[in-house]
């Protein structure tokens, strides 16, 4: 069980290097899958905060289900995020409507 979790560690760590925007919780082997104070099943998926979380017997996974922009122009404009639509927009700073181009997308 101990050399599990410290697989299970070091695959978190990579993953986290990889993908900022994924995390994981380790569950508690008595009680499974409990976020919020709701429990969920093994196998279970659920959307929490525009990340799409994932049940299995040893933690839950959420990760972003957006992208974020990059490579724009910083000083004249920026990122605003809607947590309606879970989506970014790049918009310049000084008009928000307006918007501003960018050639990029991690997350």
């Amino acid at each position: 069980m101990k050399c599990f979790l410290g697989v299970l560690f070091a695959l978190g760590i990579w993953v986290t290097i990889c993908d900022a925007d994924c995390h994981f919780e380790l569950n508690d082997p008595q009680k499974g899958c409990v976020q919020d104070g709701k429990s969920y099943a093994v196998g279970a998926t659920w959307t929490k905060e525009c990340k799409s979380c994932h049940c299995s017997k040893e933690a839950i996974q959420c990760c972003a289900d957006y992208g974020i922009p990059v490579d724009y122009d910083e000083q004249k404009c920026e990122r605003i995020f809607d947590k309606d639509s879970c989506s970014y927009s790049v918009v310049q700073k000084d008009d928000h409507s307006k918007t501003c181009p960018f050639t990029g997308m991690v997350g």
